[in-house]
C-alpha cells in the first residue's frame, strides 16, 4: 500500500546535523534504505520537512521506516495511506454504496 510519510526535523537537530556535515549524507542514507517512489523537501512550520512517498506491505515495517528519522534527527513522523487515481477509481463502488446507505 502506498503511504505518504511526513518527516519534520526540529530546527536544533537539523542545524546540528548541518553544522556537522551530516544532514545531507544522513538523509541520503535513509532514503537509500527506504527506496521511496518519490521524496520532496520543504519547510513546514519553520522546520526542515520531508514528504516521502513509499510502499509499505505490512504495519510491522513502520519501525524500520520511522526509527532512522527519530534517531538521526529527533524528527516527528506521520504516515498516511494515499491513493493514486487508479486506486480511487477502484474504490468508486464502495463510495457509491456509502452514498446510498448514509447520504441524506
Amino acid at each position: 500500500m502506498r503511504f505518504l510519510m511526513k518527516v519534520n526535523m526540529p530546527v536544533e537537530a537539523g542545524n546540528a546535523a548541518a553544522k556537522a556535515g551530516k544532514l545531507g549524507p544522513t538523509i541520503q542514507a535513509i532514503l537509500a534504505d527506504l527506496k521511496p517512489e518519490a521524496a520532496y523537501f520543504m519547510d513546514d512550520n519553520g522546520q526542515r520537512t520531508g514528504i516521502i512517498i513509499l510502499d509499505m506491505q505490512d504495519a510491522s515495517q513502520i519501525p524500520a521506516i520511522a526509527e532512522p528519522w527519530f534517531l538521526a534527527f529527533n524528527a516527528s513522523v506521520e504516515l498516511h495511506p494515499v491513493m493514486v487515481p487508479a486506486d480511487l477509481a477502484k474504490a468508486a463502488p464502495a463510495i457509491e454504496q456509502a452514498v446510498k446507505k448514509f447520504a441524506r
